[in-house]
């Protein structure tokens, strides 16, 4: 049996980048635990305006006619530390923090679990399984920089959203996919969002 995926979509500029991914799982029919930071609520407003609700919260406000998808949603509320995803002994296949702004990152780079994202995450470091954190930040202060390198030794890979220009750019929605695709392949995630690099 394949072992769910853990998505935590946290208050960096780029929430689509979040959203795509959740997406392109259920696409993929993959079971995804999902959490979403406060931030994260507010930036989907300002950026987006889709007005999430957290504690009462509905796949439908944030992926439209969600229910033809294959895939599974579990969603935890990220103040809530009672759920599966804040013990090592719920089994995961890997768990993406997407975008990862800042104060995640520190806090994951701290072990500060000071909510359910930060303790999900830890989880996934101390158990040695996947854990990507898609940054967002430019420019980088030496903190943020001494951060990365803190969770890249611990296990985790850092992959900034940084989308290529080299497979033929019509629109942002591309460049969203070209991050994507970058993250459903550390999750061993087939898709075929982009045109590959050598590829015909």
């Amino acid at each position: 049996m394949k072992l769910p995926l853990v998505l935590a979509i946290t208050g960096a500029s780029g929430v689509v980048y979040g959203q795509r991914l959740l997406e392109c799982l259920l696409r993929a029919g993959e079971e995804v635990h999902l959490t979403i930071s406060d931030s994260a609520r507010q930036v989907f407003w300002h950026e987006c305006r889709l007005k999430i609700e957290l504690e009462k919260f509905e796949l439908a406000a944030l992926i439209p006619n969600a229910e033809k998808l294959a895939g599974n949603v579990h969603y935890h509320y990220y103040k809530d530390w009672f759920t599966p995803i804040a013990s090592g002994s719920f089994r995961t296949r890997g768990m993406v923090v997407c975008p990862c702004s800042g104060g995640t990152l520190s806090g994951i780079a701290n072990a500060g679990s000071s909510n359910l994202i930060h303790r999900a995450a830890d989880v996934h470091l101390k158990e040695r399984r996947k854990l990507v954190l898609v940054t967002r930040e430019t420019p980088l202060s030496l903190i943020q920089i001494e951060n990365m390198r803190a969770v890249t030794l611990a296990g985790a890979v850092v992959l900034p959203a940084s989308p290529g220009f080299y497979h033929g750019v019509e629109s942002v929605a591309q460049l969203v996919d070209f991050v994507v695709a970058r993250v459903l392949d550390q999750l061993e995630v087939a898709n075929d969002l982009i045109d590959r690099w050598g590829g015909n």
